[in-house]
């Protein structure tokens, strides 16, 4: 398998997965308007994967009433680094071709 094979699975893996995780996220962020969804053992599950994200963002962003708004900034970030990453393995996968 030649290098070049080998990064693009990579990135394809790489992108599938943060996919995967913006997404969760979403589904995480909107479990907060439903009552008790957090505190169910799907709820839990998704808060220790998530929680420590977000945590660094309610530091800086307090929430706005009942919204967290700390949430829509990290799905933001979170958009942002995959366009990044997007970016990178752009640049490696044309300088291989």
């Amino acid at each position: 398998m030649s290098t070049y094979m080998i990064v693009y699975n990579l990135f394809n893996f790489l992108m599938l997965f943060l996919e995967i995780f913006y997404w969760g996220m979403i589904i995480y962020f909107f479990m907060s308007w439903l009552p008790g969804a957090r505190e169910s053992k799907i709820g839990r599950m998704m808060s220790k994967v998530y929680e420590p994200i977000l945590e660094p963002f309610r530091r800086v962003i307090p929430p706005l009433g009942m919204f967290d708004v700390s949430s829509i900034a990290a799905l933001i970030v979170l958009r942002f680094f995959m366009k990044g990453i997007a970016a990178i393995f752009t640049i490696i996968l044309n300088s291989l071709a």
